[in-house]
Order: C-alpha cells, then sequence, then structure tokens
C-alpha cells in the first residue's frame, strides 16, 4: 500500500542508505531522484570504521568491503618544508580498537554497491527524474509534489536531497548555505602518472598556508585521486565546473616543489566552491525529517560527510522500528543525531582552519603538537568519533 511507504527525496549516498536501512527493519520506501539516471557525481572518499559499521547494518558489508582500497597510514605533510609532520597507522592495533578498517573508494563504486542493494530488495522502489518541490501533509500521510507535477503519497518524507534541498527549504525556511570561499579542484589520473615516490598507500595530506592537497590510490590502485583546495575568496557556489590545469596551479605557486609537481599531473580538473551551513535542530516538520547534507552539510576537511549520512540512515530506521508512533520515532531520531552531526559540523570548519591552513607560527604550533602525539594518543583523539558504532 502506498500509504504505508516512506519517501525519499533523493538517490545518493544518503538516500539509498535510508532505503536500505528501512528496508532491512521491514519497512518499504519509494526513492525519488530528480536526475534523469541514478548515479554519483565525484571521485575518491575516504570512510573511517564507522561507515564499516553502517555497511554491515544495511546489509551491503561483503560488498562495500570487495571495493575498497585498505590503506596503511594517514600521512600529515607539511607543504612548505617538504617533510612529514605526523601519522596515523590504521593497522591492526587501529583496527582492533575501533573494530573495523579505514579505507578510500571511488565514490561512483560505493554508491553503485547501494544502488544495486537496492534494486534487489523488494520493499525498495526507485524513481528517477522525479524532484521532489515541497511536500503536503495531514494525521495520515505525507504528499510529496513533484516538479513535472505529479505527487505521491506515503506515510512520511525523507529530505536526503543534498545541500541544495528543496524539502529543507520547506522545514527549516533558512537562508542559503554559507559559501566559504574555498575552491577545491578534483582529478583522477592512472596510477602510473603519479610520481613514483608519492604512490604511497596512504591518504595523504599536505598541508600549506591557506592550501592543501590530498591524494590517494582508488580502484584496486589503477588511478590516484588528487584532491587540492586554496582560498580564493569565491563568491558563490560552483560544482562540477570544467577548469585548465593553470588555473589550478596559481593556488600553490607557494608550497614546495613536489608539492607543485603533484598538481602538474592532473588531468581534466573540475572545480567545487564549498559551502556549509551552522548546525540547526529543525530537522522534523511532522511526518517529515531530514537527514544528510540536507540535515548538516559540513566542510570536507574531517571526511565525514558520507558517513554521517550512513549513520543517518541506519539510526532512522532504528528509530522508527522501535514505535509505533511515526513522528516519535522521527523525533528520536533527530535527538540522537543532532548533537554528534554538529560536533563534525564544527570540527570540520575548525580542522581547515588549524590543521589545513595555517601559516608562520599558527602553523609551527600545528606541526609541534601533532608531531609529539603518540600512536596510542592519536587512537584516544579519534575514540570519540570512531570508538563507538555512531547508532547508539
Amino acid at each position: 500500500m502506498d500509504q504505508d511507504r516512506i519517501l525519499i527525496a533523493g538517490g545518493g549516498i544518503g538516500g539509498l542508505a535510508a532505503a536500505l536501512a528501512l528496508a532491512q527493519k521491514g519497512i518499504p520506501s519509494l526513492v525519488l531522484e530528480r536526475s534523469s539516471r541514478f548515479g554519483e557525481i565525484g571521485a575518491g572518499i575516504q570512510l573511517g570504521p564507522n561507515a564499516f559499521h553502517c555497511f554491515d547494518r544495511l546489509g551491503v558489508g561483503p560488498a562495500a568491503r570487495g571495493m575498497a582500497v585498505y590503506i596503511d597510514s594517514l600521512r600529515l605533510m607539511d607543504a612548505m618544508a617538504d617533510g612529514e609532520i605526523c601519522h596515523i597507522d590504521l593497522g591492526e592495533k587501529f583496527r582492533t580498537r575501533f573494530g573495523n578498517p579505514y579505507a578510500v573508494v571511488h565514490r561512483g563504486d560505493l554508491h553503485g554497491v547501494l544502488l544495486q542493494g537496492c534494486r534487489d530488495h523488494a520493499l525498495i522502489d526507485l524513481k528517477s527524474g522525479a524532484e521532489v518541490t515541497g511536500y503536503d501533509q495531514d494525521d495520515k500521510g505525507v504528499v510529496a509534489k513533484l516538479a513535472h507535477g505529479e505527487a505521491v503519497s506515503g506515510r512520511a518524507l525523507i529530505g536526503a536531497d543534498g545541500l541544495w534541498s528543496n524539502v529543507r527549504r520547506q522545514v527549516v525556511g533558512d537562508i542559503p548555505p554559507r559559501v566559504s570561499g574555498h575552491t577545491t579542484y578534483r582529478s583522477v589520473i592512472p596510477t602510473e602518472q603519479m610520481a613514483e615516490d608519492l604512490r604511497w598507500n596512504a591518504a595523504t595530506l599536505w598541508a600549506g598556508p591557506k592550501c592543501h592537497i590530498v591524494h590517494y590510490p582508488l580502484s584496486g590502485w589503477k588511478v590516484f585521486n588528487l584532491v587540492v583546495t586554496y582560498h580564493n575568496h569565491a563568491p558563490e557556489p560552483v560544482a562540477g565546473k570544467p577548469v585548465p590545469v593553470e588555473e589550478v596551479r596559481k593556488g600553490f605557486t607557494h608550497v614546495c616543489e613536489r608539492a607543485q609537481e603533484i598538481i602538474r599531473h592532473g588531468k581534466d580538473w573540475h572545480m567545487w566552491v564549498l559551502c556549509d551551513r551552522d548546525p540547526v535542530e529543525r530537522w522534523i516538520d511532522g511526518r517529515v525529517a531530514l537527514l544528510g547534507d540536507a540535515a548538516h552539510p559540513m566542510m570536507q576537511y574531517m571526511a565525514q560527510g558520507a558517513c554521517m549520512a550512513m549513520e543517518d540512515a541506519v539510526c532512522l530506521a532504528d528509530s522508527l522500528s522501535k514505535t509505533q508512533a511515526l513522528e516519535a520515532g522521527l523525533t528520536t531520531y533527530r535527538d540522537r543525531r543532532i548533537l554528534r552531526t554538529a560536533r563534525v559540523q564544527l570540527m570540520s570548519r575548525a580542522m581547515g582552519d588549524h590543521v589545513y591552513h595555517p601559516d608562520g607560527p599558527h602553523a609551527a604550533l600545528r606541526n609541534a603538537m601533532m608531531s609529539a602525539k603518540s600512536q596510542d594518543q592519536w587512537l584516544d583523539t579519534l575514540d570519540w568519533l570512531y570508538g563507538g558504532n555512531g547508532l547508539d
């Protein structure tokens, strides 16, 4: 029955994870994707142990583990001095402490695993070309209004439609996202085009004044993901715009030669102007709730955007399964998630300021503090994020 299903606006990682999580609890759903096909734009993403906890709860653990690259460490490099500041060992001690590994994956590969899981499940329906522009609701259900004039009904509506969420606009009624002025450029290159002395099995961050470079292997070591960011005071959002390498390089003329060489190897660069929002309490409007970037968009600096969306999905389904009162279940979901996601939002901004982009004495203080930590101290530092499963 249509009235028994949960409507999900958005067929990205968060929306598909929500559908899978609900299906694991016996709850049917309909995923409404605005694009003409289900797919994911972007290249690599990092997955902490909390992501793997979610994969198991979503029923896609083996498939997700099969497409991941398991890196040995997180490395922080000084982009001015061309030397390592510190690293975090991701080996046996890390895995034992947090119950799962740390890995990197191609965003499209991860989306594909979730999409196949949805296609294989009888309780999940998928509809593309179906942008949710708004909703009406009463005490019996929700009607989602679609851009081409159609309307679909369900028991509830989950807004998993990203940074520019139409559902959020009606739930929260807030201003547009905060434009950070930081622009990120992405490229994926064949492994043989990466400098041989930098083909590390690590997620590597080169931190410099108002800029940074990240690289790591993907897709079974067939390619390297390159992500570079600098402050260019971009005034408005941009997503996926092709740019020449010259535009990318001009933000890195002050860093060491080896770091600059990484950029020269990049091909087919595309740019994104980074945006986020302040944490808010209003995630719920009756039978409507927000999830992922629609609820708590964050900067990339903690590599937790996809992980937080998947945690949301599992927590949502768990909360709804424990009560017959739908609105109470949505409120419980919000209450269980809001402080954790707000912490990641605000710490992601702080990481950009104090780890990724400082200069002068600020950078020297970063180097001194981070290089002084032992591996056990790093594990203690990360315990709040990885120590539990993020879902309890």
